[in-house]
C-alpha cells in the first residue's frame, strides 16, 4: 500500500485530461495534492479513482472539487467514496464568503434591542450565582471544617500583602495632589491652613477607600475572573464537581471572604499614606511641620470620617470579589471569553463601586455624618 497519495494525467487528443488517482485520499497523505491539482492546465473531462485504496472527507473534497470546477465525471469510485463525494455535493451553499452587512441604522437599534434582551438573562444568571454562594455560605456556617482556611489565607496574601506596596505609593502621590492642588486654591482665599482638614476627611471618608477599590478591581477582580475562567475553559470546575468538591465553597467563598476581610484595612492604610503625602508635601511648600499636620489631623476630622471609610470597605471587597468570580464562571468556548470576561469583570466592579459610593454619599449626610 502506498503512503502518499498521487495522480497521473493523460490529454486526449482535443487536449482534454484525465486524471486518475493512486493510493490512499486521506488527510494524512494527500500532502501537496491539490496545490498540484489546481497547477494543471487545460479542462480535466474524466477523474479516475480506480487506484485509490481508501478515502476519506478530505480526499473526497479533492475529487469533488476537482469534478465541480471542471465539470468532469467521476468513474471508478468505490461505494465509500460516492457516498462521500454525494455528501459533499449535497452540502454547497449559495451564501457569500462575507455576509452581507446591515446598514448602520438597522445595527444599532438591533444591538440596543438584543442587549436589552440578554439583561433578563444576564438577571436570572446573577441571581442563581448570588443563591448558589448563600447556600454554600450557609452549608460552611453549619459546618466549619468545610472552610478551606488556606485557601482565604492564601487569598488575603494575594489580595491584600501583595498590594500594598502599589496601593501604598498610589496613596502617598494622591495625597500629595490634593493637598498641593487644595492648597492653591486655599490660600487664594486666605485659609491655607484648611489644607489640612481637606486631606484629612477626603482621605479617611472617600479617597482612601475608592481608590483602593478600584486597585483591587484591577489587580485582584482581573485576577478572579482570569484564574476561574481558565479553570472553567479547561474542565477543572467540572472536574471538582465530578469529585463531589463544591466550586462555591472551593474557589468563590474564600477569595469573597479575603476580600471582605482586607478591604477595610487597605482602605486604612491607604487613606494613611495619602494624609503622610499631603504632611510631606505641606512641609515643603506650606511650612507646616510635619508632626503639627499629623497632630492636627486628629482635632479637625470627625471620628465618624474614619467609620464612614471602613464600613464602606467590606462591602466594596464584596462587590469586587462577586463579580470577579461570577464573570469567571462565565467563561465557555475558547481563550478569547477569558480575555472578555476580565474586562467586564473589571468595568463591572469600578463601576457598581462608584455608583455605591455616591449612594454612601447621600446615606450618610441624610444620617448626618455629612
Amino acid at each position: 500500500m502506498r503512503d502518499l497519495a498521487d495522480f497521473t494525467v493523460q490529454a486526449d487528443d482535443d487536449g482534454a485530461l484525465t486524471v486518475a488517482f493512486i493510493g490512499p485520499l486521506v488527510v494524512a497523505s494527500v500532502g501537496q495534492l491539490d496545490p498540484r491539482l489546481r497547477a494543471l492546465e487545460g479542462p480535466v473531462r474524466w477523474i479516475d479513482l480506480s487506484e485509490v485504496d481508501e478515502i476519506d472527507t478530505t480526499g473526497a473534497w479533492i475529487v469533488w472539487r476537482l469534478a465541480r470546477d471542471n465539470a468532469a465525471q467521476i468513474t471508478g469510485a468505490s461505494e465509500e467514496a460516492e457516498r462521500l463525494i454525494d455528501a459533499l455535493r449535497l452540502m454547497q451553499g449559495e451564501a457569500a464568503i462575507v455576509p452581507v452587512e446591515a446598514p448602520l441604522l438597522q445595527r444599532v437599534p438591533a444591538f440596543v434591542g438584543d442587549y436589552v434582551a440578554r439583561l433578563g438573562t444576564g438577571t436570572l444568571q446573577i441571581l442563581d450565582f448570588l443563591g448558589a454562594m448563600l447556600i454554600a455560605a450557609w452549608k460552611i456556617s453549619f459546618g466549619p471544617s468545610r472552610l478551606r482556611v488556606n485557601a482565604v489565607v492564601r487569598q488575603v496574601e494575594l489580595v491584600g500583602v501583595t498590594a500594598l506596596p502599589i496601593v501604598g505609593l498610589m496613596s502617598f502621590l494622591v495625597g500629595i495632589v490634593i493637598a498641593q492642588q487644595g492648597a492653591v486654591q486655599l490660600e487664594d482665599l486666605g485659609f491655607g491652613e484648611m489644607t489640612i482638614n481637606l486631606v484629612g476627611r477626603i482621605s479617611l471618608r472617600e479617597l482612601g477607600i475608592l481608590m483602593t477599590a478600584i486597585m483591587v478591581a484591577g489587580r485582584s477582580g482581573s485576577s478572579f475572573a482570569a484564574q476561574i475562567g481558565t479553570m472553567k475553559l479547561t474542565e477543572e470546575v467540572d472536574a471538582m464537581r465530578t469529585i463531589g468538591v463544591s466550586p462555591m465553597e472551593a474557589l468563590v467563598i474564600p477569595r469573597v471572604l479575603a476580600a471582605i476581610l482586607v478591604m477595610p484595612l487597605l482602605g486604612f492604610y491607604s487613606a494613611l499614606l495619602s494624609i503622610i503625602g499631603g504632611a510631606a508635601i505641606s512641609t515643603l511648600t506650606l511650612d507646616i511641620p510635619f508632626l503639627t499636620f499629623l497632630t492636627r489631623i486628629q482635632e479637625v476630622v470627625p471620628t465618624y470620617d474614619l467609620w464612614v471609610g471602613l464600613i464602606k470597605g467590606p462591602v466594596f471587597g464584596l462587590i469586587i470579589a462577586l463579580t470577579g468570580c461570577y464573570q469567571g464562571m462565565q467563561v465557555k468556548g475558547n481563550s478569547e471569553e477569558v480575555g472578555h470576561r476580565t474586562t467586564v469583570a473589571v468595568v463591572q466592579a469600578i463601576f457598581a463601586v462608584i455608583v455605591l459610593d455616591a449612594f454612601f454619599a447621600v446615606f450618610f449626610t441624610e444620617v448626618g455624618w455629612g
